[in-house]
């Protein structure tokens, strides 16, 4: 038993070297919950979806159920979509594929070992292990770079998450909308409808010409074109809605707070906002830590260039003692070592440290660019706050009432026999038109206000004015004295 102290001795500095290797990489964990701490940190989100357990993902979907027992408001909408949105988990998912990169590019090579014998007498054998030196020293800086990358998803999952919150509100404000227009535009048909057979029964009467009843009958016609319109625009923007909450009716009927709100008496437009959307750009907190993981990444394939590979290695090699050869008790175990390098004389990884540079360089424009395109776009954020509040403040402080005035001076008119029922039925369902149009603005400006808020907290949004929902409904309805001719 004597002979196996070396060997002994041997596994055991092999083990404390490779303890050594790995304590980095046994440092990290593989769980994805502070990267997702990290993203409600950056986003503000209340609450995100458990991803790494089963009984998780359960207690998110009895949370949603809860939620949507009640008519849902903004903020209830958006925490629906936190937990059900099935395009967020898989944004989040991805930052199970950046640790996973970060654990790899921690790690360090495995120790080869070789053993070769001879059993003819005398018996040898032959035991080697050797090390990749090189990959202990480039391992930390291929694990920096990692960490920047996985930053930089952390960056870009709480972007998707203000998205989200952008996309549920205004999906919300335009249901809101498309309900109250639907229930005014059921009001302007039955007014339509009223008309028709006033003057249906004066036609019967002999009272006015063929002609003046079909033109009645067909304004009513075309007013139940734009009302099938208005539900259509409904449907659609339900459905809009169902996507962005991640959810289907087979859930449970959607329902709605009454909306959308009457617009503030002031448009709430921060100071300086440009440079307050620039410093909280998410996007460009992600483009920061590209750059860095780029630069990173040079330094290691500049680096593995320039520092060959060296691998150490310890032999032994046992021989079976005989009469003719005595080495004593241990004597039988014979120790050695060597190194092997790779020269880098042809190899220096210029190529690949060429292409980084190049990206870096190409991160560093965009982030120039974006820059200026997200000062640009808080620029047209502000304005178009701006221009929405003060249409939808016109409606609601001059338009809605002027209107309401000429329907009451219509119907005392009416009362005292100076002009006809028509003119009072035109009159109604002009006022009805204006109030359509009235819903839209609200909602215009209720859009708008949830991109400026989440321009400020991080994430780009277009600048496409209206909903992806929008039928022709919304063009008709947008100028209402375009059609007041016609009748």
């Amino acid at each position: 038993m004597a002979q196996l102290r070396p060997a002994q001795r041997m596994l055991g500095w092999l083990g404390t070297a490779c303890a050594l290797a790995l304590a980095p990489s046994a440092c990290a964990s593989s769980s994805i919950g502070t990267d997702l701490s990290r993203v409600r940190e950056l986003s503000g989100a209340p609450a995100l979806p458990e991803l790494d357990s089963t009984r998780g993902r359960e207690r998110a979907d009895e949370q949603a159920r809860k939620l949507l027992l009640a008519p849902l408001d903004a903020d209830a909408a958006v925490r629906v979509a936190l937990l059900q949105n099935r395009e967020l988990r898989a944004q989040l998912h991805a930052l199970g594929i950046a640790r996973g990169q970060l654990l790899q590019a921690g790690a360090v090579a495995n120790p080869r070992a070789e053993a070769e014998a001879i059993v003819e007498e005398p018996v040898e054998l032959e035991l080697r292990v050797e090390y990749d030196i090189t990959s202990l020293l480039l391992a930390p800086l291929r694990a920096d770079a990692a960490e920047a990358e996985l930053e930089a998803e952390r960056y870009r999952a709480a972007a998707a998450v203000v998205r989200l919150g952008y996309e549920v509100r205004s999906a919300l404000r335009a249901v809101q909308a498309s309900e109250r227009r639907v229930a005014i535009g059921r009001q302007a048909l039955d007014a339509q409808a009223a008309s028709r057979d006033a003057m249906a029964a004066l036609l019967r009467a002999g009272n006015v010409r063929e002609l003046d009843a079909a033109s009645q009958a067909a304004e009513y016609e075309r007013a139940r074109a734009r009302f099938t319109e208005l539900e259509l625009e409904l449907i659609e923007r339900r459905e809009r809605l169902y996507r962005a909450l991640g959810i289907g009716p087979d859930q449970g009927t959607l329902r709605v707070e009454a909306g959308p709100p009457e617009a503030p008496a002031t448009a709430a437009i921060p100071p300086r906002v440009e440079e307050r959307v620039v410093s909280a750009s998410l996007e460009l907190g992600e483009t920061r830590r590209r750059v860095q993981a780029t630069e990173l990444n040079a330094d290691a394939s500049r680096a593995e260039g320039w520092v060959p590979d060296v691998e150490v290695g310890v032999l032994s090699l046992y021989e079976q003692r005989t009469e003719a050869v005595d080495f004593g008790d241990d004597a039988a175990w014979r120790w050695g070592g060597g190194v092997t390098l790779t020269l880098p004389i042809f190899d220096r990884r210029r190529g690949a440290a060429r292409a980084l540079e190049a990206e870096q360089a190409q991160l560093e424009e965009r982030h120039a660019a974006l820059v200026s395109e997200l000062r640009s776009r808080a620029r047209e954020a502000e304005q178009r706050m701006i221009s929405a509040h003060a249409r939808a403040r016109q409606y609601q402080t001059a338009v809605l009432p002027a209107h309401a005035r000429v329907v009451e001076q219509t119907l005392l008119q009416y009362n005292a026999m100076q002009v006809s029922v028509f003119d009072l039925l035109q009159a109604r369902r002009e006022q009805l038109e204006v109030e359509l149009a009235y819903v839209e603005a609200l909602r215009e400006y209720w859009t708008v206000a949830a991109a400026m808020d989440a321009l400020l907290a991080g994430a780009r949004i277009g600048s496409d004015r209206g909903d992806a929902g929008s039928t022709a409904a919304d063009r008709s309805d947008a100028n209402p004295q375009s059609r007041s001719g016609e009748h």
